[in-house]
């Protein structure tokens, strides 16, 4: 009887153990693959998305963060910080680059800073006779604020009035001035009169609330969060073959409903919203960091004011990352539709370095775990020129991590020449093999976190789309936790996953 019962309990006990293992397994993997799409746009502006919600600002060619040249309607040339700031500014350059560029802060609608390539601002010289035009200044104030006088009936012409009453005029090549009292004609002649060209602009969430003002961007933005993406739009992502949303959000969102000037309350309310909708329509959530303070890459989607990077140069603002992070994983970690946190979007190499993202990305991991066992810790991969593994160390030794890689046929030369062939066979070859090559037995799980089916193809036919967007979904198909299309909606019709479904672009 006792052998028998040995006889009978022994496979038992390795079945059950086998079982078992299997279920911790499980819980280092994803259930499924993750088909989701990005809510870009929404809560953290984008003004390419949808550009009229720009429409009511004045001056809105003059946002912060806006680049400007100014040529020197006398000399003919730009002027320039020289050395890229540090010191004095000159009118000698004929062609424009980076030195000729300086960055708008907005004040008002005609009153501005400017900062110049080297992250000093222009401003008045106090030393000496205090009227030489110079860039020495680390911080802004009262002698580095200029008002943009424009001509009424060409905009592009314009006149700088410096902080002492006076205009700023260009003497010769290496002498600009703040001393020119007095009217303009407005002609040629006229050494207070320069020509602006605007070299970029940003549309970002710091540039539509500064732009607007607190009272009106909070109506604008109001409208836009309850609007842009509804409850029938969750509908629509689960009826059409996605399983997840994938969601940008800013670092002021953690301070809502009173963020710091210039952002405006009600993101969080809106992020409440579209919790309950995925829970209703059992679509998994992705919470994803894509402005952090300071901004992690420039960009108007980082929430930048001006195109400078400067997150995680400090520790402090390192530790006020995480502090975003640990806010929102607190708030939702009882949610059944969070899968995942996002502890940062497209960090830029190397102004970003491995060694300060290593750290944040420690410490914002351990404070996700701190409130969940169970959310996946996503961690994007450096742009730029970075080692696509260099996370895997890092990611490899803690459980549930997933690297999230951004994959488009877009943004670099290399595709402007391209075939619709070509750029199918890219998908197919090299960007198969970049994914393989990150996608190991051992190693995190990989997310094509942004795709889109957009190319430099010009006049391609939908069906030359359709087997680009097919070879784009078989290949990222094979992400082990699985890929998120940019974006839901989108004024550019191929960039909106919404239009490409409804008009048979893309199947799922």
């Amino acid at each position: 009887m006792a052998s028998h019962s040995l006889i009978t309990w022994v496979p038992l006990f390795c079945f059950l153990s086998f079982l078992l293992s299997m279920s911790f397994a499980a819980r280092d993997t994803p259930n499924s693959l993750y088909k989701a799409v990005n809510l870009g746009g929404w809560i953290v502006t984008e003004g390419w998305i949808k550009p009229s919600l720009f429409d009511g600002i004045p001056n809105k060619d003059l946002l912060d963060g806006t680049q400007i040249q100014l040529k020197s309607v006398t000399q003919g040339k730009y002027l320039a910080a020289e050395s890229g700031g540090g010191t004095t500014i000159v009118a000698d350059r004929t062609n424009p680059s980076g030195w000729e560029s300086f960055s708008l802060w907005r004040l008002n609608q005609t009153s501005f800073q400017m900062r110049v390539f080297n992250g000093q601002f222009i401003g008045v010289d106090k030393q000496g006779q205090g009227v030489d035009l110079v860039a020495v200044s680390n911080t802004s104030g009262r002698w580095e604020t200029f008002e943009i006088v424009r001509k009424s009936d060409d905009l592009n012409r314009i006149r700088l009035k410096a902080p002492n009453g006076f205009f700023v005029q260009v003497k010769t090549e290496v002498l600009v001035t703040a001393d020119f009292a007095g009217n303009s004609s407005w002609g040629d002649n006229d050494p207070s009169v320069f020509v602006m060209r605007i070299a970029r602009t940003l549309q970002g969430e710091f540039q539509i609330t500064n732009g607007y003002g607190q009272e009106k961007a909070t109506q604008v933005l109001r409208e836009h969060w309850k609007s842009f993406i509804v409850e029938d739009d969750f509908k629509f992502v689960s009826q059409n073959g996605l399983n997840a949303v994938r969601i940008p959000v800013g670092w002021w969102i953690a301070s809502d409903p009173t963020p710091p000037w210039p952002f405006v309350g009600g993101s969080l309310e809106t992020l409440d919203n579209a919790f309950s909708w995925a829970e209703k329509y059992n679509l998994k959530v992705i919470v994803d960091l894509h402005a952090a303070p300071g901004s992690q890459n420039g960009w108007e989607h980082s929430g930048s004011r001006d195109g400078f990077q400067e997150w995680g140069k400090t520790d402090e603002n390192i530790q006020q990352t995480v502090n975003v992070i640990d806010f929102l994983t607190a708030r939702y970690a009882k949610s059944p539709s969070l899968i995942a946190v996002e502890l940062i979007n497209e960090p830029l190499s190397p102004g970003v370095s491995l060694d300060r993202l290593t750290k944040y990305y420690k410490a914002g991991y351990d404070v996700v775990r701190k409130h969940s066992s169970t959310a996946y810790v996503i961690m994007s991969n450096r742009l730029g020129p970075a080692n696509p593994m260099e996370l895997f160390p890092l990611a490899s030794g803690r459980t549930r991590t997933a690297i999230d890689v951004h994959y488009y046929n877009l943004f670099s030369s290399m595709f402007d020449n391209m075939t619709v062939q070509d750029n199918i066979n890219f998908i197919n070859t090299n960007r198969s093999s970049q994914l393989n090559a990150i996608t190991t037995s051992n190693g995190p799980e990989t997310f094509v976190g942004e795709w889109v089916a957009e190319w430099q193809v010009q006049g391609a036919a939908k069906e030359d789309y359709q087997r680009f967007a097919k070879a784009q979904l078989e290949v990222y198909g094979r992400a082990s936790f699985g890929w998120a299309y940019w974006g839901l909606k989108n004024v550019n019709n191929h960039w909106s996953l919404e239009w490409m479904i409804k008009n048979g672009y893309i199947t799922l």
